[in-house]
């Protein structure tokens, strides 16, 4: 059942909040749960994810405000192979931060470039072989790896159904997928992928990690949507996302719904006009 508790917060909503002040966010929208990200401006890096803080003062701030950290922001290029070696190093730095701070997964982003001339084959392939050798530092670890598909035309990984089974081809149970409402929308999937009421169904929802929800109401054509698009979701909202919500539950995901609005619009709101327009796309999306 679709309630408050399944919500969480990604820091992109308000990038310009310090992490006390984020914390206090989440908190007064009575949500328990945030995503960090390492994309922040002038808050790159390991070390910007939490602030310039000591891990263990991080951790402390969350567990005292009562809140957990469900994911960092992310991997970038996970599936490019030319760029492998410094792909690892760095997800070790996330992994270890991560498991400092109690943040319990990372989110794995494809490689997103219109110069990427990689066959089909090769991408899948290199997909395939980084999460071979990402898996046993995120088994060391316990921390699960989400792979995120992204929709856009130049991304060389766009469909959850591939990359599911990448996951599988992989051999590794550490990791999950994120589904973004808007790449999914936007990117080459149907509800055709989820079969008849889930059966015979080419994507299995058990692969689900984490939801990542945003909407647009921008009077454009749907491969014009960029990430400057993405607002809250709202009864505007053209990407359905109540109904990509409501399939989901229905087949069996009870996992968290994560706000990623990226957004100038919502990211300059001051906090209290954020924490109401939270509260109202809550309220729209539990709605009947």
């Amino acid at each position: 059942m679709l309630n408050r508790r399944r919500f969480a917060l990604n820091r992109i909503a308000c990038p310009s909040l310090d992490l006390p002040a984020f914390f206090k966010l989440a908190v007064d929208l009575d949500l328990s749960k945030v995503e960090l990200r390492n994309d922040l401006p002038g808050k790159l890096g390991a070390a910007g994810i939490i602030d310039g803080l000591k891990p263990s003062e991080a951790a402390k701030m969350a567990k005292d405000n009562g809140v957990s950290i469900i994911a960092i922001n992310a991997l970038q290029k996970f599936n490019l192979a030319s760029v492998r070696k410094s792909a690892l190093k760095e997800l070790n730095s996330l992994l270890s931060l991560s498991a400092e701070i109690g943040c319990k997964a990372i989110i794995l982003c494809p490689n997103n470039d219109e110069a990427d001339a990689r066959s089909p084959d090769v991408r899948y392939a290199e997909t395939v072989d980084a999460l071979r050798q990402f898996g046993p530092a995120f088994v060391k670890f316990g921390i699960l790896g989400y792979v995120e598909p992204l929709g856009f035309g130049i991304s060389s990984l766009a469909s959850l159904t591939v990359a599911m089974n990448a996951v599988k081809e992989s051999g590794y149970g550490c990791f999950r997928l994120v589904h973004d409402t808007f790449h999914h929308y936007i990117g080459p999937d149907d509800a055709s992928i989820y079969g008849a009421n889930g059966l015979g169904a080419p994507y299995e929802v058990a692969y689900t990690g984490l939801v990542h929800i945003s909407g647009v109401e921008a009077d454009i054509a749907p491969d014009a949507y960029r990430d400057a698009h993405r607002v809250l979701v709202g009864p505007k909202d053209r990407m359905k996302n109540r109904d990509q919500i409501r399939r989901l539950d229905s087949l069996g995901y009870m996992g968290d719904y994560s706000f990623e609005p990226f957004s100038e619009s919502i990211q300059k709101m001051d906090a209290r006009r954020l924490s109401a327009e939270i509260n109202a796309s809550i309220d729209f999306m539990i709605g009947e």
